[in-house]
């Protein structure tokens, strides 16, 4: 015991300087993070010339002319309107499905239960890129091509199997003891999962929903291959638009930060009010 009481500290103090690197790393990241994100923000509200003149002056700033300019070029009004709709839609309805089949999983101890959760989390690992041409035939087929629908309908799809495989975990920490005292008291499997349940798992929920928020405003690909008209674009299929018109009528570098400002500041937004409460579900989901 005198041993390993004794052996403990020292493990500690061999552990601190590797942990003083790992922060002086992690806070390095983050003010690099930090800096771009500023600087991307200073440059929006600067002068083309004055941005290749002085990249780091602060010379001719406060041209909010080149928000309004980005939005009204670029046609970002009704892309965001196509945006919020789709992304929320879809986000909300991928945790609706989600949440009842991962919890099944966790709790189901069985050898189909096992593969089942192992299909989704295999389908994690295959790139989009390698099913697009099946998914366009398939879409053709129904009529889904150049249209929001159609491109809600691949948002959710897509999303499935890491949203089960986050919210499986996740479910699978909740004590097993509460759904015993539930049936103890008469509640059934749907009314444990509604009533008890999903409250305690609210956390969990929220980080699979910010999630697939934040990761389906940003996805480009997709809608560059199922989408076709400029009426039905994304934010991030607007701002490529408008970068590709600034390439044939000279590019106006102010004005394209602050198109990308206007893609990337709404989920850093995001990211801020629930970056907690995300952590906290990730966290909470990894151990039992």
């Amino acid at each position: 015991m005198t041993a390993t009481t004794e052996a403990a500290p020292k493990a500690r103090q061999e552990r601190q300087p590797l942990r003083a690197a790992g922060l002086g790393l992690v806070w390095l990241l983050v003010a690099f993070n930090i800096g771009v994100l500023g600087w991307m923000l200073i440059a929006a509200l600067r002068e083309h010339t004055a941005i290749f003149r002085q990249p780091w002056g602060l010379d001719s700033f406060g041209e909010f002319g080149n928000f309004v300019r980005a939005w009204v070029d670029s046609n970002f009004g009704q892309a965001a309107i196509n945006t919020v709709v789709v992304v929320a839609a879809a986000s909300i309805v991928v945790v609706l499905v989600c949440a009842p089949a991962s919890y099944v999983l966790s709790k189901t101890r069985t050898r189909l239960s096992g593969a089942t959760a192992v299909f989704f989390a295999m389908g994690i690992g295959i790139p989009v890129q390698v099913i697009v041409i099946p998914l366009y035939v398939l879409m053709q087929e129904l009529g889904l091509i150049n249209n929001l629908f159609g491109l809600f309908v691949l948002y959710v799809a897509l999303s499935v199997p890491f949203t089960v495989f986050l919210l499986t975990g996740f479910f699978g920490s909740l004590p097993d003891e509460i759904e015993e005292a539930a049936a103890i008291d008469g509640a059934g499997s749907v009314r444990t999962f509604v009533q008890i349940v999903l409250p305690l798992a609210r956390n969990g929920l929220l980080t699979a929903l910010m999630l697939n928020v934040i990761g389906l405003w940003n996805e480009t690909f997709i809608a560059l291959v199922f989408i076709q008209n400029t009426d039905k674009n994304t934010l991030s299929l607007s701002l490529l638009g408008f970068l590709q018109t600034q390439q044939y009528a000279g590019l106006d570098y102010g004005t394209l930060f602050a198109g990308v400002s206007i893609l990337v500041l709404p989920m850093v937004a995001i990211y801020v009010w629930l970056g907690r409460r995300i952590i906290e579900g990730l966290t909470v989901g990894a151990v039992k």
